[in-house]
């Protein structure tokens, strides 16, 4: 994951820098940056009109272009950043949707349970043309949506009780508008009553309700007021302009952050003294001032901070975020630095794809999952003093020229989606080739896998865990109600040598319980000696005894050594089981003992087997190497009970042959533990 994150950082790095190189070559190629000023009066008459629709101003009252050109003037300063955004934003004809409500409940759903946003509803009657025509109406949806603002159309056709009910006897529209101030309240529906039925007016009707809701100061006593008041609002937005009303993006904000950020409008247009404005430190109008408990700040003087609905809403949000928005960054950035994995795994095609959407479910549902304690953790009450510090932090970090050039780069990316994804591919691709690189430098040979092969692979590993458990989730011992295993007596009727060996992890090796072997007596190398002979005479004979008693065995090619007990056979490990030579022999544990090997004799001292687990099998020798065990040598028991020396059998299982050389019972099975029965010490063999 910290690579991915790197990986994250340095294409955020590298994104910077790429917009500083677009600066310059602008800069180079047309002599001016995006931040610098222009002026209104080298501007056309078009170019005008299309910034005053942008920042929400009606013009069709003045005819002349001086008079477009002194309203631009008294809305906000112009910054060529500003006027190639409109322009873009003209030429991209693009069709804006409109909803089409099917009755009731979905009218109450979008429109009067919408506490945040303002909607603009056509109503037709039953039997009844609408009031706006059609290419009238896409022109005012077209228009309306830059500021936020959603438009449908209600037929009464769908649901005409509603409309009986409601009063809606004609063709009509309706505005919705959050009525109070506070965050989730209520709305009021208001209907248009105008004669003219054109754009600009319906347009003038809709600006005139969404700015009535914005506090309105008219004279200095009113501001020295205001400004020394503490209330609710921590911040709060002051313009200063000479202008009938806000325009109408300053008041589609009001909508939008309700509750968060108070909007007030300063009229200073019949102001004669303007001292306390110059206390204050207001010098020019228009200004658009940001109050906050650390100090004032000036909007417009940094790089991206236009006046343009879109660049003022990503100021905000960075000053005063909502949870939802912190929820939505996270989550970005986390499918960001996932979809690293892309190119970071290497090998074949549906091996990084599998990787991909593996890592997408992971990261995701770990994001909403510690997502839920914090959003428990933020409605305790005793939290307040904390969020406001979280808050403070927040104006203090993004108001600085570091945060504005981010913001900038931001809405730069966001309206060129295309150069976005362009770059994070060759981001991508970049670390594909070094990733590349790095690991055939280091020989690893996954590099060179095709898919089929990485699929002939990933059957064999989704086969191998289906038909056998995973070794790490069963930690030894583990008592379990199945004393039998059932897959075990279906291995036993197969073929081995059919069957593709599955790809089982070796990782339950090191949970196999591990002890060293010791005597209750140490003696001399010549009577070691003189024991071992004696013993394998005795065990010698013991064993063509008992083999020409049994059955012929089948030959395995590399456990054919290790026959299996036959049918009329005790199972091994009732009582006691001796591992020597071979065969597991059910004997009275008085004969059984002189076929231990080297402590077979009276004279010899006994193993101690007080040093040994419980259900571990008592036996000498170990099968696979066939030699005794020497004191002080390190032992390994499986689950099924018997005992080996631990390099001999963690070889045996490390070469894929994951059951006991014995008994075949498989080595990461689980098996209920044998009891002993204590030995007689006073006993002699016989």
């Amino acid at each position: 994951m910290w690579v991915k994150l790197c990986c994250l950082l340095l294409y955020f790095l590298a994104l910077f820098v790429l917009a500083r190189v677009f600066e310059a070559v602008a800069w180079y190629e047309s002599g001016f940056l995006a931040t610098q000023l222009v002026d209104p009066v080298a501007l056309s008459f078009r170019k005008l009109r299309t910034i005053l629709e942008c920042r929400g101003l009606g013009y069709s009252g003045l005819p002349e272009k001086k008079d477009v050109r002194e309203l631009v003037e008294k809305s906000g300063d112009l910054m060529e950043g500003e006027l190639y955004s409109a322009l873009k934003e003209e030429e991209a004809s693009e069709s804006v949707s409109s909803t089409n409500f099917s009755g009731e409940m979905h009218f109450y759903e979008l429109v009067e349970d919408t506490k945040d946003g303002i909607w603009l509803v056509q109503v037709i009657a039953n039997d009844r043309s609408p009031l706006v025509g059609k290419v009238h109406w896409e022109k005012m949806v077209k228009k309306v949506s830059r500021f936020g603002i959603r438009t449908g159309t209600f037929n009464c056709s769908s649901d005409p009780r509603y409309c009986r009910r409601r009063g809606w006897l004609k063709s009509t529209l309706i505005m919705s508008v959050p009525q109070t101030s506070t965050s989730k309240g209520k709305v009021m529906l208001k209907e248009y009553s105008g004669r003219k039925i054109e754009v600009e007016h319906i347009f003038k009707w809709i600006t005139a309700h969404a700015a009535s809701r914005i506090k309105t100061i008219y004279n200095s006593e009113h501001l020295k007021e205001e400004w020394n008041k503490s209330d609710q609002y921590r911040v709060k937005i002051y313009l200063f302009a000479n202008l009938d009303q806000p325009p109408a993006f300053f008041s589609a904000l009001s909508v939008k952050f309700t509750g968060r950020v108070e909007f007030i409008f300063v009229n200073v247009e019949n102001w004669d003294n303007r001292s306390y404005m110059a206390e204050i430190g207001i010098y020019k109008t228009p200004s658009y001032i940001l109050r906050t408990p650390e100090g004032i700040y000036r909007y417009g003087n940094n790089t991206g901070e236009f006046i343009s609905l879109r660049a003022m809403d990503s100021f905000l949000r960075s000053l005063q975020p909502e949870v939802n928005d912190l929820f939505v960054l996270s989550l970005v950035l986390v499918n960001l630095m996932a979809w690293m994995d892309l190119f970071i795994t290497q090998g074949a095609t549906i091996k990084r794809f599998v990787v991909l959407i593996s890592t997408l479910g992971t990261y995701n549902s770990l994001l909403i999952i510690s997502w839920l304690p914090v959003l428990g953790f933020l409605q305790l009450p005793y939290l307040d003093s904390f969020y406001e510090y979280s808050l403070k932090l927040f104006r203090y970090s993004n108001t600085t020229t570091l945060a504005s050039w981010v913001r900038a780069d931001w809405m730069f990316y966001s309206s060129h989606p295309a150069l976005f994804l362009s770059t994070y591919l060759g981001h991508g691709l970049l670390i594909d080739y070094f990733e590349k690189k790095r690991r055939r430098n280091n020989n690893t040979d996954e590099v060179n896998v095709n898919n089929l092969e990485w699929l002939s692979s990933l059957w064999d590993w989704y086969t191998s865990y289906l038909f056998h458990p995973i070794a790490s989730f069963q930690h030894f011992p583990f008592d379990s109600d199945w004393d039998e295993d059932p897959d075990l007596f279906l291995e036993r009727l197969a073929f081995p040598d059919l069957w593709l060996h599955p790809l089982i992890p070796t990782d339950y090796i090191k949970n196999l319980p591990m002890w060293r072997f010791k005597c209750l007596g140490v003696h001399s190398d010549e009577e070691m000696l003189e024991t071992f002979q004696d013993s394998e005479s005795d065990s010698d004979s013991e064993n063509k005894e008992v083999f020409s008693s049994e059955k012929e065995v089948s030959e395995d090619d590399e456990l054919n050594t290790f026959p299996r007990r036959n049918e009329g056979e005790p199972r091994c490990g009732v009582e006691t089981c001796s591992c020597a030579h071979k065969y597991c022999h059910h004997e009275p544990y008085e004969r059984k003992a002189r076929s231990y090997g080297s402590y077979s004799t009276a004279g010899d001292m006994e193993p101690d087997w007080s040093a040994w687990p419980s259900e571990m099998l008592h036996c000498t020798e170990c099968v696979v190497c066939l030699e005794n065990f020497a004191n002080g040598c390190l032992l390994m028991g499986l689950p099924c009970g018997h005992v080996f020396h631990q390099n001999c059998i963690v070889m045996w299982l490390a070469g894929g042959r994951h059951c006991c050389p014995v008994c075949r019972w498989a080595s990461y099975k689980k098996k209920q533990p044998y009891t002993h029965p204590q030995p007689l010490s006073n006993d002699t063999p016989s």
